[in-house]
């Protein structure tokens, strides 16, 4: 695969390069679970006179030859090697590898994640992190998370009768999203806590994925409704039977 041949390279730029004091990588191929179809992902920890200097595009253009390179909405800068498979690379300064500690976890072992360590700032960040996001345990936050899927359910109906349809299309995808990780808690499934439609179609049922696939707010609330019972039902915290009974009528 050209991704690894790629992570090679962003290694060696890494190791050469002085003004790097700190590199990691994340991601699919950090965790042990990339493929051909996966990204790689990158955090660089430069001096900051380095960074300043630095040019993104043209960096990226070394490691391998880059269709395009742009700046997300995130301030992350994408690269297209060819295939084209993305490349995601965060050139910060190293006054940010403290912000590392704030991640909800690391996703992969330390020495998976670590490039370069020159000051040896970064290693203890990422050890300090948790392995595995936090996930929502007690009655409280279970039911919140089944009431924000109602939110975006309920958001969705309204503006379907609207008219806005394509607002609507937005508020379902974000109680799909919600869906997922009320399904995944009721299975027992948090592998990909963060990202809850990873692998979904191999580790949920077929009825949960086919409502998430189908998408409409009737297929979604049906699949939902279960879950939220289920899951009141687990923590003993009643569901709201008001609620429930106003989204029947609106989903029949």
């Amino acid at each position: 695969m050209i991704q690894h041949e790629l992570i090679t390279r962003v290694r060696e730029m890494c190791h050469a390069d002085e003004n790097v004091r700190a590199a990691l990588m994340y991601g699919s191929f950090a965790a042990g679970e990339g493929d051909a179809h996966s990204d790689v992902e990158f955090w660089l920890f430069l001096t900051p006179e380095a960074r300043a200097r630095l040019d993104p595009a043209a960096w990226c253009a070394k490691v391998a030859p880059v269709s395009l390179v742009v700046r997300n909405e995130f301030g992350t800068h994408v690269a297209f090697f060819p295939g084209p498979v993305r490349g995601e690379f965060h050139f910060a300064v190293t006054a940010d590898i403290a912000s590392v500690g704030q991640w909800p976890h690391r996703g992969a072992p330390v020495t998976r994640m670590l490039i370069v360590d020159r000051d040896g700032e970064l290693a203890p960040v990422l050890a300090a992190l948790p392995a595995h996001p936090p996930l929502p345990s007690g009655p409280d936050e279970i039911a919140e998370l089944c009431g924000r899927f109602a939110n975006w359910l309920v958001l969705a109906l309204h503006v379907t009768a609207r008219g806005e349809h394509l607002r609507a299309q937005d508020a379902l995808a974000h109680a799909a999203r919600h869906l997922l990780w009320m399904a995944r808690l009721a299975e027992d499934s948090t592998a990909h806590w963060l990202t809850p439609s990873r692998a979904a179609e191999a580790e949920l049922p077929e009825h949960t994925v086919r409502a998430v696939a189908e998408g409409g707010a009737a297929a979604l609330w049906r699949e939902g409704r279960a879950r939220w019972l289920a899951l009141a039902e687990r923590t003993g915290r009643p569901h709201p039977a008001a609620l429930f009974a106003e989204l029947d009528a609106l989903t029949a």
